[in-house]
């Protein structure tokens, strides 16, 4: 059997919040990704998704446990240790309109991990890939020259797509990617998440509260409360059947709205 790219081994992350106190954001956590596949996180607001999403991508220090991506423990490599894994895992946000440079135009902006990770070796050949990146999003290269905000929301955020995909990352945290989208806008990038792993055979771990969003898009979920894994498995189990009662309660709200 392949290796898992992404084996989660009792990951936990607080923040101190006094002298004497700390809040568990992650509280050991565990869980595998196989490629291919989408993992998928769900829970209410402030449950910690999030936070164990941005303690594997290694934008929080975690406190303790085992990040393994693609055979290698992460969770403590020095920052220059971890420039060529940066390189495999890439972020797309939650904000499009927070995430972007107003600075910058959107083909810089889709550059800029090119130029970090010194991937292209001239001018020409960035913007190859820029305007590929474009087109691959529903895109085209006319739009390179223009800034984030001459571009609605779901255009704005097949921006953020490009920008995570360029590098042609092995895996790609999608958190939250489309909750702060127009619902009209929300199937259109949903789909296009699902149509660029289809083609490319990405490999996804999605953060979402949105149960039905959840249950097409996810092959595995875990259901998080307050930091803690409550309930893993396949979706279609999880959501049809679920065991724990935080679980059903979540299902059950959901189905109520």
């Amino acid at each position: 059997m392949e290796q898992p790219i992404l084996q989660v081994e009792h990951l936990t992350k607080f923040f101190s919040v006094g002298p004497h106190a700390e809040v568990h954001a992650v509280d050991d956590v565990n869980f595998t990704l196989r490629r291919g596949r989408t993992f998928g996180l769900v829970g209410e607001s402030g449950c910690g998704k999030s936070s164990c999403a941005r303690t594997i991508i290694r934008i929080y220090e975690p406190s303790q446990g085992k990040i393994i991506f693609n055979g290698q423990d992460i969770a403590h490599l020095k920052p220059r240790q971890m420039q060529p894994v940066r390189r495999n895992m890439q972020m797309i946000f939650q904000d499009p309109y927070a995430s972007l440079n107003a600075r910058m135009t959107v083909r810089d902006i889709i550059a800029e991990p090119l130029k970090a990770h010194h991937v292209c070796k001239s001018k020409q050949e960035v913007d190859e890939k820029v305007f590929a990146m474009l087109n691959r999003v529903g895109l085209t290269a006319e739009h390179a020259g223009r800034y984030a905000h001459e571009f609605s929301g779901g255009q704005r955020q097949r921006v953020g797509i490009a920008r995570a995909l360029v590098l042609n990352p092995a895996l790609v945290i999608c958190d939250e990617p489309i909750s702060a989208l127009d619902v009209s806008i929300q199937a259109q990038i949903i789909n296009l998440l699902k149509e660029l792993q289809d083609k490319y055979n990405l490999t996804y771990l999605f953060i979402s509260h949105d149960l039905d969003v959840v249950r097409w898009f996810c092959d595995e979920i875990a259901v998080m409360e307050e930091g803690k894994f409550v309930e893993t498995g396949r979706t279609e189990d999880v959501i049809g059947h679920p065991k724990a009662e935080f679980t059903k309660k979540l299902v059950e709200s959901f189905i109520l709205e």
